[in-house]
């Protein structure tokens, strides 16, 4: 088993699809697909591609750190109490535990990122 493991930001296998859940959607009708490529530590670490959708949704966190880089497209991040964020193609960004929020995508966005719980 390689200790190296290289994350394909455009994979070619079937993504899991998902929509938003109702007590999280805020506005829009976003779509999700995720492309998990590697999974350690019983599952507390997972690293893979993500891409939503134009949409509005509730985020939040609980006890999870996530680490993002965007490959395409444009998120505005509101943290609550704070101002918005906007992030686009090439800007890298962590949401720590108990981040509560607002994540819009502006135009559809495609991430790299690396979970752990």
């Amino acid at each position: 088993m390689s200790l190296l493991k290289t994350i394909d930001p455009n994979p070619s296998f079937e993504p899991k699809h998902r929509t938003a859940e109702p007590d999280r959607l805020i506005a829009g009708s976003p779509a999700f697909k995720t492309w998990l490529q590697d999974t350690a530590k019983d599952g507390r670490v997972n690293t893979g591609v993500f891409e939503a959708t134009p949409g509005e949704t509730h985020s939040i966190k609980g006890e999870t750190f996530e680490f993002c880089h965007l490959v395409h497209g444009v998120i505005e991040l509101t943290e609550k109490g704070k101002e918005p964020v906007i992030y686009r193609a090439g800007d890298s960004f962590v949401m720590k535990p108990g981040y509560v929020g607002v994540w819009k995508t502006i135009e559809t966005v495609r991430k790299i990122f690396v979970t752990v719980t």
